[in-house]
């Protein structure tokens, strides 16, 4: 009997521990220290993101909404450097993009025998596609590949929005608020998400709700 009640006992005591260590995760959408106060919210639906800025961004694009609050007297030096998006499901991590790498005028022509594509110059991302179906018919023939960089003097009118929303960087002296967009790539929820700071004002991380 005694060896029934101590497993009991025991095997209550590992599930408390469990729970408690369950318990200490990321705050949801709100963290602070002694210096900065940040409140952040995610958008990954593509027609909830292009309810916020009037465009379509395509696949794969998360948008953050971020405050950012001064706790101390100290001003902080607010950069789009600071900040990680970080997929707890697979560790891929994610800088900000800035508005001209998501809609900007310069683009890059890939040319093989003939064919062109060319694509917006994206972080992180390569151009592909000139494998199978691209090629001269002839086994082990190396492709003939040229690259032209271009420019387009026409302004996409995604730019001036997404400068408009995005975060500015200043020193910080009170509250801003702005938005940050990211490429996750993958079938993800956003309490799949992770927002880290790494700045001036030390290091803070928060999640998102699920």
């Amino acid at each position: 009997m005694r060896s029934a009640t101590k497993f009991f006992t025991l095997a209550l005591l590992s599930t408390t521990l469990l729970l408690a260590a369950a318990d200490k995760k990321l705050p949801i959408e709100e963290t602070t220290n002694d210096l900065l106060k940040i409140s952040a919210a995610v958008i990954m639906d593509r027609d909830q993101i292009k309810q916020e800025l009037g465009y379509d961004l395509g696949p794969d694009i998360a948008v953050v909404r971020v405050t950012l609050h001064t706790v101390s007297d100290k001003p902080i030096q607010v950069s789009h450097d600071d900040f990680l998006l970080v997929s707890s499901k697979d560790g891929a991590r994610s800088e900000p993009y800035e508005p001209g790498q998501l809609a900007g005028a310069d683009s890059l022509t890939v040319t093989q025998d003939g064919a062109k594509q060319s694509a917006t110059r994206k972080p992180g991302l390569t151009i592909g596609g000139f494998g199978g179906g691209m090629g001269t018919g002839q086994a082990n023939q190396t492709p003939n590949l040229k690259t032209q960089a271009s420019h387009d003097d026409q302004v996409n009118p995604v730019l001036a929005v997404l400068n408009a929303k995005i975060l500015p960087e200043k020193e910080l002296t009170d509250t801003v608020s702005g938005l940050l967009y990211f490429q996750m790539v993958g079938k993800l929820k956003p309490k799949d998400l992770e927002f880290h700071y790494k700045g001036p004002a030390g290091r803070l991380a928060l999640r998102f709700k699920p």
